[in-house]
């Protein structure tokens, strides 16, 4: 027996697995989009043409930029002193950044509802300054905010793989020609960290298209993403057709961000 065909044989469990729960969903998805509550393609067209669906999209896409955006902000100042420690303070450092993994969305979700609630910390130091406490609770600040704590540290591992590889004597290189910090920075550090940053971008913004839970809870009705309008069209109105159509309208959105980072950059890169 051949390598290849012992390969294909160790991989048959996980094919038929991913068959049978992932591309045969699927599949049934893609059909409800065109045959609920008839053949046609009337939920397309009305995605295409409804002025509300259209702003949904383009809410969804704008949040996941910001977060995206938010979370590079964020961390990379995190992930470029990670790698400037000494091990044993980064592997101490990893810990606290990856501790987020060890409890759910729903329950980092409710713990922001009580930070940015009427009553929590947030309205606490605000009375303390003698200002009234805004309104922070459902609106695009309160899921974008929770959002970002959710997907940082997907960017933060993202970045730290390639900071750790920069080599320390090109900074000191750089430094030693007369190159201030900013321009250490900016002129090394920026461009040797670029896949990285493509990465942890293109990670985040992807993840963020199809959250659910946390823009429900924190985010303004006004404005909606598209995983919460499907579930709405599902639980309150049960039509699985537009449903079915705006779920295969998202997921074709996932995959062009994904194609345009594979022509640019090959989604092997994607992982390190």
């Amino acid at each position: 027996m051949s390598g290849a065909t012992r390969s294909w044989l160790l991989l048959t469990p996980l094919l038929a697995f991913l068959a049978a729960f992932f591309l045969v969903p699927l599949g049934q998805v893609v059909v409800m989009s065109v045959t609920e509550p008839s053949w046609g393609l009337s939920h397309y067209a009305d995605i295409a043409t409804d002025g509300f669906h259209l702003r949904v999209l383009l809410d969804t896409f704008l949040t996941a930029l910001l977060v995206s955006v938010c979370c590079l902000l964020l961390g990379f100042p995190l992930a470029y002193a990670m790698a400037a420690v000494p091990p044993g303070w980064a592997a101490a450092m990893m810990v606290v950044v990856t501790m987020s993994f060890w409890t759910s969305f729903l329950v980092r979700t409710y713990a922001w509802m009580v930070i940015l609630g009427n009553r929590g910390p947030v309205a606490q130091i605000f009375g303390w300054a003698g200002f009234p406490a805004p309104d922070l609770l459902f609106t695009r600040f309160s899921s974008t905010i929770a959002m970002t704590h959710i997907l940082l540290p997907y960017m933060v591992l993202s970045l730290y793989g390639v900071l750790r590889k920069i080599e320390p004597a090109l900074l000191r290189s750089a430094a030693s020609l007369g190159a201030p910090p900013a321009s250490v920075i900016r002129h090394v550090v920026l461009p040797l960290a670029a896949p990285g940053i493509a990465n942890g971008l293109t990670l985040v913004f992807v993840l963020c298209l199809g959250f659910y839970v946390t823009p429900i809870l924190l985010g303004s009705p006004r404005e909606q993403m598209i995983a919460g309008v499907i579930g709405q069209q599902v639980e309150e109105f049960l039509n699985f057709g537009e449903a079915s159509a705006l779920a295969v309208v998202l997921l074709a959105s996932t995959l062009l961000v994904l194609g345009l980072y594979h022509r640019r950059f090959g989604l092997d890169k994607l992982w390190g």
